[in-house]
Formats: C-alpha cells, structure tokens, sequence
C-alpha cells in the first residue's frame, strides 16, 4: 500500500481520548508523519495536531484513526467515503464492531500500520440523493412518521419498475454492516459484509409488501412519498437528514468498497462478530459459546470445571 504521511484523527466529542492523542503525537514525531484534525475535533484533540478543513481532511489523510466508539468510526468512515483510506478504529465504547483495538493496544497497531501490517475489510454504504441533496449510509437509512404514531406510506421502483407499496411504521435500507441493527430487530436477515447486497424492510407493515427484499449493488432504488400534511422523516445512520419530499423521488444505490476499516486481528473481530450473533438469539451450543470468551477466562472456566467436575457439555 502507498506511504502513509498524514494521519487524520477523529474524536468523540465526550470521551476521554487525551492518553491515545499523546500516543499519536508521540508516534507522528518518531516516524515523521503529518497529524490532521478538523476544526470541530480541534478542542477535544488539543494542540500539537494541525486544524484543517473537512474537505482538506478528507483529500489529505492517508489513514484515520478513530478515538470512539462505533458511532465515531461511522463519521469517520463518511468522511473518507469519496477517497476511502484506512481507518483505526480505538475503542471508548462499549462492545464495538466496527473497532479494532482498545486505548492501550494503540501505539503497537500504529507501528503495524505504518509497517503495512494489518488487512482491510472492505465495508459497502447506502448513496442517497433527493434533488440536489445527497448522503451515504453505512448502517441504514429508515424512512420513519414526522410525528409519534404516524405511518409510512411509500411507493417502491427498482430500476425504474414499480415493485411495489409500503404502508408501514418505518422502512429500512439496510447495509450489511447495518443488517445486524433495526434492520434484524425488524425481522430482516442478517447479511455477511462480503455480500454487495442491500436490504429492504418494512417495520410493522399495515398493507402493501410486508416482507424484507434482498437487492444487488446494480440495482437503483427509487423511493416516492404519498402526498400527505407531514411527510415522513429521513434519518441516516441515526441522525435526522431531512422530510421525503413528495414531489421529488429518492434514490438509493449500493456503493461497494465505500470503506476500509483496519484489521490486525481478523481472528478476533471473528470471534467478536459471533458473540454478536449470539447476542442476537442466534443459536450456539455451550461449548462453542466458551470459545468465544477471552483466554483468560477460558482457562479459569476450564480450572472451575475440573474443582467441580463439570461435564464439558
């Protein structure tokens, strides 16, 4: 991969991330790379990092790391979408899926970085456009009532083709990334983040489609309101975007490869995506549940069964 000289850091805004901006700062004066920082992290990195603009972070950087937890690697990975570069996500969360490491494991994985050390799990995004505005969504994009207690009322096209109506609490555009999320809590399935495939589900639908469809990145999907007093809300990845204009169609489209997300440990983030599906009611036997505990834990549950003879399930 190219030389990485500029590293651009982006921080929760709550979260106390002064130790890892000390480890960065310490790294990028040995090894001679560049800090970058937005103007809207400036206070919470402190000094020593340079303050640029969002658009020259985003045309800059070489890699990212992220101080956060998941939510924060998402604004991170939005913000490298039309230029994907590496992004080390540092976890200050609590169970994180996108991240990589936590505080202390920082200055180690900034040597394999920079060494060229790690892999890149590829992750895809939602591109929204209506009229001149545009988005992208790495989780999902959920069309939701502008008040409590109001529905959905959209027409679906693929490619053009009337596919069908939704009459519904909420739908949802899911990414694989986002599949495990509302999407899955909705009924959806749970899609693995090799597959360039979306989904699209309706929560608690009234009439019109009630079930989830699976779409290819090829497809383009085209979303149309129904002519009411209150249209329906846009939220991308959490956060309010804007009202599904009626006279203006929204379109949405699979953009694979959106994202570079750093992994040092693929085994790891394995064994950190199946106690998620576990958490998820997705059945696994005892045993296969004490693989997934770390190892210190594993050998105390194997001494505590040996005290007490515990059968090994």
């Amino acid at each position: 991969m190219a030389e990485i000289s500029r590293v651009g850091v982006v921080a929760h805004p709550r979260k106390p991330v002064h130790d890892s901006v000390e480890v960065l700062v310490s790294f990028a004066a040995r090894r001679g790379v560049g800090l970058l920082v937005r103007e809207t992290d400036a206070a919470q990195v402190g000094a020593g990092v340079a303050v640029v603009s969002d658009a020259e972070f985003a045309a800059e950087v070489d890699a990212v790391v992220s101080l956060g937890g998941d939510g924060t690697m998402l604004g991170a990975l939005r913000l490298a979408v039309d230029r994907p570069v590496p992004v080390l996500g540092v976890n200050y969360g609590n169970v994180g899926f996108l991240v990589e490491i936590a505080p202390p494991e920082l200055a180690a994985a900034l040597e394999r970085v920079h060494a060229g050390d790690f892999e890149v799990e590829p992750h895809s995004c939602i591109a929204l456009a209506e009229g001149a505005a545009t988005a992208v969504a790495f989780n999902d994009v959920v069309v939701g009532g502008a008040e409590p207690g109001a529905t959905v009322e959209v027409d679906l096209l693929v490619d053009g083709a009337q596919f069908g109506y939704y009459r519904c609490d909420a739908l949802i555009l899911s990414t694989p990334t986002g599949s495990t999320a509302y999407n899955y809590a909705a009924g959806g399935p749970v899609i693995s983040p090799a597959a360039e495939v979306f989904a699209v589900t309706p929560v608690a639908s009234m009439s019109g489609v009630s079930r989830s469809i699976v779409l290819p990145a090829r497809d383009v999907v085209t979303l149309r309101g129904a002519a009411r007093s209150a249209p329906p809300m846009l939220r991308v990845d959490g956060n309010a975007w804007r009202p599904l204009d009626p006279a203006t169609p929204l379109t949405a489209t699979l953009r694979p490869d959106a994202a570079q997300v750093v992994r040092l440990d693929p085994g790891r983030h394995a064994r950190r995506s199946r106690v998620k599906l576990s958490l998820l009611d997705l059945p696994l036997r005892p045993e296969q549940m004490a693989e997934l505990l770390p190892t210190g834990m594993r050998e105390d549950l194997a001494r505590l069964r040996e005290r007490r003879q515990l059968p090994e399930q």
